[in-house]
């Protein structure tokens, strides 16, 4: 089995959804000894964001493209071959300002690409990521599950599932911004919602 570890919180350490997501991969660890890690960090390791100089990268056929443009499509591929490589995908996903944090934002456009994540059909975009475990596991200062105000979990399942990967699972992590014992009750229930789901 080949994990995919995604932090994508700003900090490299103290983050809870980093914490969240060692859980899950030492769960799977456990249960699969020969299981094969690759952890990608976005704080230490950031992805650079789409800009002008890497569309026209991306939309100039391979060999018409500078040495500048097949170096920046390179670093999109390195981590498209890092998803189809992962038999099972984790993610640590913290609340920013009701989204998504840059960085992880920075990596969903850099996997997703048509014609190699997904294609476009005469019935509609089709995912080619398909048979894959997802787990996404959420930080988050208030308490936002199951409300409006809840705008990451429909945005991944929503993208997640463009790109084929529909088995998903949401671990939540909420209430860390009020207080030591919110906090510690958040990671209980964190703890306890990852081993309900990793028997």
């Amino acid at each position: 089995m080949n994990i995919l570890q995604i932090n994508s919180s700003a900090r490299s350490s103290g983050s809870e959804s980093t914490r969240t997501a060692d859980a899950i991969v030492a769960k799977l660890r456990a249960a699969d000894p020969s299981a094969v890690v690759t952890r990608r960090d976005l704080a230490t390791e950031p992805h650079p964001a789409i800009d002008e100089a890497a569309l026209g990268a991306l939309f100039t056929p391979a060999d018409q493209r500078t040495a500048e443009q097949a170096a920046r499509v390179a670093l999109d591929d390195a981590l498209i071959a890092q998803v189809q490589a992962a038999d099972v995908i984790v993610i640590g996903a913290p609340m920013y300002n009701f989204g998504v944090t840059v960085q992880l934002k920075s990596w969903f456009d850099a996997i997703a690409r048509a014609g190699v994540t997904f294609s476009y059909t005469a019935t509609g975009p089709v995912g080619l990521l398909t048979n894959k475990k997802v787990y996404v596991t959420f930080a988050r200062g208030g308490f936002y599950k199951g409300t409006p105000n809840d705008l990451q979990t429909q945005h991944l399942r929503n993208f997640l599932g463009f790109l084929g990967m529909t088995d998903v699972t949401f671990v939540y992590s909420e209430g860390l911004g009020m207080g030591p014992e919110a906090v510690a009750k958040a990671q209980a229930q964190a703890d306890a919602d990852i081993n309900a789901v990793l028997v």
